[in-house]
Protein backbone atom coordinates (compact mmCIF):
# COMPACT_ATOMS: atom_id res chain seq x y z
CA UNK A 1 0.00 0.00 0.00
CA UNK A 2 2.91 2.37 0.68
CA UNK A 3 4.84 2.09 -2.30
CA UNK A 4 0.91 2.52 -4.64
CA UNK A 5 0.89 5.82 -2.15
CA UNK A 6 4.15 6.45 -3.31
CA UNK A 7 4.01 6.36 -6.92
CA UNK A 8 0.80 8.03 -6.83
CA UNK A 9 2.21 10.72 -5.00
CA UNK A 10 5.06 11.37 -7.61
CA UNK A 11 3.41 11.52 -10.16
CA UNK A 12 1.06 14.47 -8.69
CA UNK A 13 4.04 16.40 -7.58
CA UNK A 14 5.44 16.09 -11.03
CA UNK A 15 1.88 17.08 -12.85
CA UNK A 16 1.90 20.48 -10.36
CA UNK A 17 5.68 20.53 -11.13
CA UNK A 18 4.93 20.30 -15.45
CA UNK A 19 1.41 22.83 -14.24
CA UNK A 20 3.41 25.51 -12.78
CA UNK A 21 6.20 25.14 -16.15
CA UNK A 22 3.52 25.74 -18.37
CA UNK A 23 1.64 28.59 -17.24
CA UNK A 24 4.91 30.36 -16.18
CA UNK A 25 5.96 29.90 -19.74
CA UNK A 26 2.50 30.88 -21.79
CA UNK A 27 1.99 33.87 -19.77
CA UNK A 28 5.44 35.18 -20.61
CA UNK A 29 4.88 34.69 -23.93
CA UNK A 30 1.35 36.15 -24.08
CA UNK A 31 2.19 39.68 -23.69
CA UNK A 32 4.32 42.53 -21.95
CA UNK A 33 2.85 43.13 -18.62
CA UNK A 34 4.18 46.69 -18.63
CA UNK A 35 2.32 48.07 -21.41
CA UNK A 36 -0.78 46.40 -20.27
CA UNK A 37 -0.71 47.10 -16.80
CA UNK A 38 0.65 50.94 -17.52
CA UNK A 39 -0.37 51.67 -20.89
CA UNK A 40 1.80 52.05 -23.96
CA UNK A 41 1.39 55.97 -23.52
CA UNK A 42 3.88 55.59 -20.82
CA UNK A 43 7.65 57.01 -21.96
CA UNK A 44 9.98 53.76 -22.37
CA UNK A 45 11.64 54.72 -19.26
CA UNK A 46 8.87 54.44 -17.12
CA UNK A 47 8.09 50.45 -18.94
CA UNK A 48 11.72 50.06 -18.69
CA UNK A 49 11.97 51.02 -14.73
CA UNK A 50 8.56 48.33 -14.17
CA UNK A 51 10.30 45.66 -16.45
CA UNK A 52 13.47 46.44 -13.50
CA UNK A 53 11.41 46.36 -10.56
CA UNK A 54 10.19 43.01 -11.25
CA UNK A 55 12.89 40.98 -13.10
CA UNK A 56 11.25 41.27 -16.29
CA UNK A 57 14.47 42.35 -18.03
CA UNK A 58 16.09 38.85 -16.86
CA UNK A 59 16.23 36.30 -19.65
CA UNK A 60 13.27 34.17 -19.16
CA UNK A 61 15.29 31.15 -17.54
CA UNK A 62 16.46 33.37 -14.62
CA UNK A 63 12.59 34.55 -14.39
CA UNK A 64 11.38 31.21 -14.17
CA UNK A 65 14.62 29.52 -11.72
CA UNK A 66 13.58 32.21 -9.08
CA UNK A 67 9.86 32.23 -9.62
CA UNK A 68 10.17 27.98 -8.97
CA UNK A 69 12.68 28.81 -6.11
CA UNK A 70 10.02 31.48 -4.60
CA UNK A 71 7.21 28.49 -4.72
CA UNK A 72 9.07 26.12 -2.87
CA UNK A 73 9.86 28.65 -0.13
CA UNK A 74 6.52 29.27 0.19
CA UNK A 75 6.38 33.19 -1.88
CA UNK A 76 3.76 33.11 -4.31
CA UNK A 77 4.74 36.74 -5.57
CA UNK A 78 2.94 39.77 -5.68
CA UNK A 79 0.16 41.08 -7.28
CA UNK A 80 1.45 43.60 -10.19
CA UNK A 81 -1.95 46.07 -10.57
CA UNK A 82 -2.12 45.87 -6.60
CA UNK A 83 1.39 45.52 -4.76
CA UNK A 84 -0.16 42.82 -2.20
CA UNK A 85 0.84 39.28 -1.92
CA UNK A 86 -0.88 36.82 -4.57
CA UNK A 87 -2.13 34.56 -2.29
CA UNK A 88 -3.56 37.26 0.09
CA UNK A 89 -5.93 38.49 -2.46
CA UNK A 90 -6.47 34.65 -3.63
CA UNK A 91 -7.61 33.48 -0.29
CA UNK A 92 -9.31 36.37 0.13
CA UNK A 93 -11.75 35.17 -2.90
CA UNK A 94 -11.93 31.67 -2.15
CA UNK A 95 -14.95 31.69 0.74
CA UNK A 96 -16.87 33.10 -2.11
CA UNK A 97 -16.19 30.48 -4.15
CA UNK A 98 -16.80 28.15 -2.36
CA UNK A 99 -20.18 29.06 -1.40
CA UNK A 100 -21.35 28.10 -4.95
CA UNK A 101 -19.40 25.14 -5.77
CA UNK A 102 -20.00 23.70 -2.48
CA UNK A 103 -23.40 23.81 -2.78
CA UNK A 104 -23.53 23.14 -6.66
CA UNK A 105 -21.30 19.66 -6.10
CA UNK A 106 -23.85 18.39 -3.56
CA UNK A 107 -26.72 19.15 -6.11
CA UNK A 108 -24.66 17.32 -9.03
CA UNK A 109 -24.43 14.11 -6.20
CA UNK A 110 -28.25 14.17 -4.51
CA UNK A 111 -29.75 14.59 -7.92
CA UNK A 112 -27.28 12.37 -10.42
CA UNK A 113 -26.26 9.48 -8.66
CA UNK A 114 -29.80 8.60 -7.50
CA UNK A 115 -31.49 9.48 -11.12
CA UNK A 116 -28.52 7.51 -12.89
CA UNK A 117 -29.34 4.61 -10.30
CA UNK A 118 -33.18 4.64 -10.92
CA UNK A 119 -32.70 4.62 -14.50
CA UNK A 120 -30.57 1.81 -14.73
CA UNK A 121 -33.35 -0.27 -12.29
CA UNK A 122 -35.61 0.80 -14.90
CA UNK A 123 -34.16 0.30 -17.89
CA UNK A 124 -36.06 1.25 -21.07
CA UNK A 125 -38.97 2.50 -19.21
CA UNK A 126 -40.70 6.02 -19.85
CA UNK A 127 -38.49 7.13 -16.93
CA UNK A 128 -35.57 6.29 -18.07
CA UNK A 129 -36.00 7.46 -21.83
CA UNK A 130 -36.84 10.82 -19.66
CA UNK A 131 -33.52 10.85 -17.55
CA UNK A 132 -31.34 10.38 -20.40
CA UNK A 133 -32.63 12.75 -22.26
CA UNK A 134 -32.69 15.57 -20.17
CA UNK A 135 -29.12 14.71 -19.02
CA UNK A 136 -28.30 14.84 -22.99
CA UNK A 137 -29.62 18.37 -22.77
CA UNK A 138 -28.12 19.14 -19.49
CA UNK A 139 -24.55 17.96 -20.65
CA UNK A 140 -24.44 19.21 -23.72
CA UNK A 141 -25.72 22.73 -23.45
CA UNK A 142 -22.72 25.20 -21.84
CA UNK A 143 -22.98 26.74 -19.13
CA UNK A 144 -22.96 29.94 -20.36
CA UNK A 145 -25.85 29.58 -22.62
CA UNK A 146 -27.71 27.79 -19.62
CA UNK A 147 -26.76 30.80 -17.13
CA UNK A 148 -27.69 33.31 -19.92
CA UNK A 149 -31.35 30.89 -20.20
CA UNK A 150 -31.80 30.81 -16.55
CA UNK A 151 -31.70 34.47 -16.20
CA UNK A 152 -33.74 35.45 -19.06
CA UNK A 153 -36.27 33.32 -17.52
CA UNK A 154 -36.17 33.64 -13.47
CA UNK A 155 -34.92 37.37 -13.63
CA UNK A 156 -36.16 39.02 -17.18
CA UNK A 157 -39.21 37.76 -17.62
CA UNK A 158 -40.63 36.18 -14.02
CA UNK A 159 -38.29 38.73 -11.72
CA UNK A 160 -38.22 35.77 -8.99
CA UNK A 161 -34.44 36.15 -9.08
CA UNK A 162 -31.59 38.59 -9.26
CA UNK A 163 -29.38 38.51 -12.27
CA UNK A 164 -26.09 38.76 -10.71
CA UNK A 165 -24.26 40.12 -7.66
CA UNK A 166 -23.72 39.16 -4.11
CA UNK A 167 -25.57 39.75 -1.21
CA UNK A 168 -28.43 36.93 -0.30
CA UNK A 169 -29.28 33.58 -0.74
CA UNK A 170 -31.11 34.88 -3.54
CA UNK A 171 -28.37 35.49 -5.56
CA UNK A 172 -26.73 32.20 -4.97
CA UNK A 173 -29.86 30.36 -6.56
CA UNK A 174 -29.34 31.06 -10.34
CA UNK A 175 -24.99 30.68 -10.28
CA UNK A 176 -25.34 27.13 -8.06
CA UNK A 177 -28.09 25.85 -10.28
CA UNK A 178 -26.13 27.02 -13.49
CA UNK A 179 -22.96 24.78 -12.00
CA UNK A 180 -24.93 22.07 -10.45
CA UNK A 181 -27.44 20.71 -13.32
CA UNK A 182 -24.74 20.25 -15.93
CA UNK A 183 -22.63 18.34 -13.39
CA UNK A 184 -25.97 16.49 -11.91
CA UNK A 185 -26.36 15.44 -15.90
CA UNK A 186 -22.72 13.76 -16.59
CA UNK A 187 -22.81 12.23 -13.24
CA UNK A 188 -26.81 10.28 -14.50
CA UNK A 189 -25.77 9.29 -17.16
CA UNK A 190 -21.93 7.70 -16.01
CA UNK A 191 -23.56 6.52 -12.86
CA UNK A 192 -26.33 4.76 -15.29
CA UNK A 193 -23.88 3.39 -17.86
CA UNK A 194 -22.03 2.02 -14.42
CA UNK A 195 -24.93 -0.04 -13.02
CA UNK A 196 -25.92 -1.46 -16.19
CA UNK A 197 -22.44 -2.86 -16.51
CA UNK A 198 -22.42 -4.41 -13.00
CA UNK A 199 -26.50 -5.65 -13.20
CA UNK A 200 -24.92 -7.55 -16.31
CA UNK A 201 -22.37 -9.43 -14.43
CA UNK A 202 -22.51 -13.35 -13.72
CA UNK A 203 -22.40 -12.25 -10.06
CA UNK A 204 -25.57 -10.74 -9.70
CA UNK A 205 -27.06 -13.17 -11.40
CA UNK A 206 -25.83 -15.79 -9.23
CA UNK A 207 -26.42 -13.82 -6.48
CA UNK A 208 -30.71 -13.51 -7.66
CA UNK A 209 -30.37 -17.14 -7.93
CA UNK A 210 -29.63 -17.76 -4.62
CA UNK A 211 -32.77 -16.53 -3.95
CA UNK A 212 -31.82 -12.86 -2.41
CA UNK A 213 -34.27 -10.50 -2.70
CA UNK A 214 -33.49 -8.00 -5.72
CA UNK A 215 -33.33 -4.91 -2.89
CA UNK A 216 -30.18 -6.72 -0.99
CA UNK A 217 -28.46 -7.55 -4.80
CA UNK A 218 -28.90 -3.99 -5.59
CA UNK A 219 -27.45 -2.65 -1.90
CA UNK A 220 -24.32 -5.45 -1.41
CA UNK A 221 -23.52 -6.12 -4.76
CA UNK A 222 -24.10 -3.69 -7.72
CA UNK A 223 -24.03 -0.44 -6.03
CA UNK A 224 -20.50 -0.94 -4.24
CA UNK A 225 -19.25 -2.68 -7.59
CA UNK A 226 -20.53 0.66 -9.67
CA UNK A 227 -19.19 3.04 -7.63
CA UNK A 228 -15.61 2.26 -8.52
CA UNK A 229 -15.76 3.92 -11.64
CA UNK A 230 -18.30 6.41 -10.45
CA UNK A 231 -15.56 7.74 -8.05
CA UNK A 232 -13.68 8.35 -10.92
CA UNK A 233 -15.95 11.11 -12.34
CA UNK A 234 -17.13 12.34 -8.65
CA UNK A 235 -13.25 13.05 -8.31
CA UNK A 236 -13.47 15.32 -11.43
CA UNK A 237 -15.76 17.21 -10.20
CA UNK A 238 -14.35 17.63 -6.69
CA UNK A 239 -11.32 18.83 -8.42
CA UNK A 240 -12.75 21.00 -10.78
CA UNK A 241 -14.86 23.25 -7.84
CA UNK A 242 -12.71 26.18 -8.79
CA UNK A 243 -12.00 25.88 -12.24
CA UNK A 244 -15.64 25.49 -13.52
CA UNK A 245 -16.77 28.78 -11.69
CA UNK A 246 -14.66 30.54 -13.60
CA UNK A 247 -17.45 31.61 -16.49
CA UNK A 248 -20.32 31.10 -13.98
CA UNK A 249 -19.04 33.89 -11.67
CA UNK A 250 -17.86 36.29 -14.78
CA UNK A 251 -21.89 36.32 -16.02
CA UNK A 252 -23.47 36.60 -12.42
CA UNK A 253 -20.75 39.22 -11.38
CA UNK A 254 -19.80 37.12 -8.52
CA UNK A 255 -16.85 38.35 -6.39
CA UNK A 256 -14.93 34.61 -6.46
CA UNK A 257 -11.86 33.43 -7.78
CA UNK A 258 -13.36 32.95 -11.65
CA UNK A 259 -13.98 36.24 -11.79
CA UNK A 260 -10.60 37.30 -10.70
CA UNK A 261 -8.75 35.38 -12.54
CA UNK A 262 -10.35 36.80 -16.11
CA UNK A 263 -9.73 40.09 -14.98
CA UNK A 264 -5.92 39.07 -14.21
CA UNK A 265 -5.36 37.25 -17.64
CA UNK A 266 -7.07 40.46 -19.59
CA UNK A 267 -4.58 42.39 -17.54
CA UNK A 268 -1.58 40.31 -17.29
CA UNK A 269 -1.33 40.33 -13.40
CA UNK A 270 1.27 37.29 -13.41
CA UNK A 271 1.38 36.46 -10.07
CA UNK A 272 -2.53 36.14 -9.82
CA UNK A 273 -2.90 34.23 -12.91
CA UNK A 274 0.81 31.81 -11.69
CA UNK A 275 -1.62 31.44 -7.51
CA UNK A 276 -4.64 30.46 -9.38
CA UNK A 277 -3.43 28.19 -11.43
CA UNK A 278 -1.54 26.79 -9.15
CA UNK A 279 -4.20 26.16 -6.99
CA UNK A 280 -6.55 24.63 -9.29
CA UNK A 281 -4.12 22.23 -10.17
CA UNK A 282 -3.04 21.57 -6.49
CA UNK A 283 -7.32 20.72 -5.89
CA UNK A 284 -6.97 19.00 -9.28
CA UNK A 285 -4.14 16.41 -8.52
CA UNK A 286 -5.08 16.46 -4.41
CA UNK A 287 -8.94 15.01 -6.17
CA UNK A 288 -6.97 12.63 -8.15
CA UNK A 289 -4.98 11.32 -5.30
CA UNK A 290 -7.72 10.88 -3.04
CA UNK A 291 -9.47 8.68 -6.08
CA UNK A 292 -6.41 6.99 -6.62
CA UNK A 293 -6.47 5.72 -2.57
CA UNK A 294 -10.07 5.08 -3.06
CA UNK A 295 -9.43 2.80 -5.38
CA UNK A 296 -6.72 1.20 -4.09
CA UNK A 297 -9.03 0.41 -0.73
CA UNK A 298 -12.34 -0.54 -3.19
CA UNK A 299 -10.45 -2.85 -5.21
CA UNK A 300 -7.47 -4.18 -3.68
CA UNK A 301 -6.62 -5.94 -6.90
CA UNK A 302 -5.06 -2.54 -7.85
CA UNK A 303 -2.58 -2.16 -5.34
CA UNK A 304 -1.55 -5.97 -5.65
CA UNK A 305 -0.85 -5.32 -9.41
CA UNK A 306 0.98 -2.07 -8.57
CA UNK A 307 3.32 -4.47 -6.28
CA UNK A 308 3.76 -7.02 -8.80
CA UNK A 309 4.42 -4.86 -11.26
CA UNK A 310 7.23 -2.80 -9.04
Amino acid sequence: MLRYLAVRAFRAAVTIALVVTFAFVVLRMSGDPAILIMGPEVPPEALAAFRRAWGLDQPIWVQYVRYFGAILNGDLGMSMRDNRPAIEMVAERIPATLALTVPALVLKLAVGIPLGVWAALHQGTGFDRAVMVAAVFGFAIPSFVLALVLVLVFSVDLGWLPSGGQGTVAHMILPVLTLGLGGAAALARFTRSAMLEVLGRPYIRTASAKGLPWAAVVRGHALPNAAIPTVTLVGFLVGSLIAGAVVVESVFSWPGVGRMLVVAVASRDLAIVQCILLLVAATMVTSNLVVDVLYGVLDPRLRHGARAAA
